[in-house]
């Protein structure tokens, strides 16, 4: 492993190669058990209460934060917000089929794309406006345009903590499910109000709302009709986290300067091999529901483990930019999919 560092890969962005003290299996108890606990609690909340699990666990990790300062916590916190995030990205391909997305038609599967690239790019536009850099506007304007907490959790790794640190994730993570929550109770009353149809209504709610949970719901309250084309186009839209994964790699070169070729983060491949494998319809739905438990609990708890480990005093300083970024860039996804709702379907 001594050597593995100085191999000529297109990044050490998403901390694989960063030198880490070592550590036992005994060292990660402590931190992981208190995540592990963290997302049971969310868990119990989001199911009781119907809130969004992803919300609930990241609200009371912050709640935990002060537990972050105790060294014997880092490890274990450090393993479930990196190791488990990368696992949870790769089984998220459970929920991905090519025929899904086919079934689109090529229309409209460009129109997801374009909104998706002209939502990302407006948040790093006004990221950089605001003083704020490239590499914000690319995990919040991402966590918008693709799939909200879970993109940014993805986006974040791949950027690594220099680019994007936990102060920064832990906001990004706040303003994106509140947004997301608050997208699910309007949006579907703005389709109402415009009388759009089940299909015209599907594909705006699926292709402005942030977190895949939201999303859905917001179509399944719509309408049967409304809440299935909401799925496949928000299911699109987390299917195209790993390109875009692969291309932010490939834009944030090494900080050293040097260009090298360019390679994949392993979730990344993992991510692109799972959803093909689901395609060819050889997982059992057992075993695929499975998986997306896994990958849900998986998230859950690296939301949580990063709400612990949050800087909070930076946090508390960032200010009212980082947000604005967030909801300019729901706008635009939002004018974007209403636009491509009334002119394609």
């Amino acid at each position: 492993m001594s050597g593995y560092a100085s191999l000529p890969l297109a990044a050490d962005l998403y901390n694989d190669l960063e030198p880490s003290p070592k550590s036992s299996w005994r060292d990660l108890v402590p931190g992981l058990m208190v995540a592990v606990l963290a997302t049971m609690a969310a868990a119990f909340v989001a199911d009781h209460y119907n809130a969004p699990l992803t919300l609930m666990a990241l609200l009371i990790g912050l709640a935990l934060n002060f537990l972050g300062a105790d060294p014997r916590m880092g490890p274990g916190l450090g393993f479930a917000s990196k190791t488990l995030l990368r696992w949870g990205i790769v089984l998220v391909g459970a929920r991905i089929t090519l025929g899904q997305i086919a079934g689109l038609g090529p229309m409209t599967l460009l129109a997801v794309m374009a909104i998706l690239l002209v939502t990302l790019g407006s948040g790093v536009i006004v990221a950089r406006v605001l003083g704020l850099g490239s590499a914000f506007g690319t995990l919040a304007g991402g966590a918008v345009a693709i799939c909200g907490a879970s993109a940014a959790m993805a986006l974040a790794t791949t950027l690594g903590e220099k680019r994007a640190n936990q102060a920064q994730l832990a906001l990004v993570l706040v303003g994106i499910s509140a947004a997301s929550a608050t997208a699910m109770f309007l949006y579907p009353t703005l389709a109402h109000q415009l009388g759009l149809s089940d299909r015209q209504a599907g594909f705006m709610l699926g292709a402005s709302i942030h977190d895949v949970a939201q999303a859905l719901g917001a179509g399944y309250s719509y309408s049967d009709g409304a809440g299935q084309i909401a799925a496949i186009v928000k299911l699109t839209r987390v299917a195209l986290l790993a390109p875009v994964l692969a291309l932010v790699a490939a834009f944030f070169r090494p900080e050293d300067g040097k260009k090298t070729g360019i390679t994949l983060p392993w979730f990344v491949v993992g991510f692109f091999a799972f959803a093909g494998v689901n395609s060819l319809g050889v997982i059992p739905a057992v075993a695929s529901r499975g998986a997306q438990d896994i990958a849900t609990g998986c998230l859950a708890c690296a939301v949580a483990a990063t709400g612990i480990r949050a800087p909070m005093s930076s946090l508390l300083e960032t200010g009212i930019k980082p947000i604005l970024v967030i909801v300019t860039a729901s706008l635009v996804a939002l004018a974007l999919s209403l636009a491509g709702a009334l002119i394609l379907l």
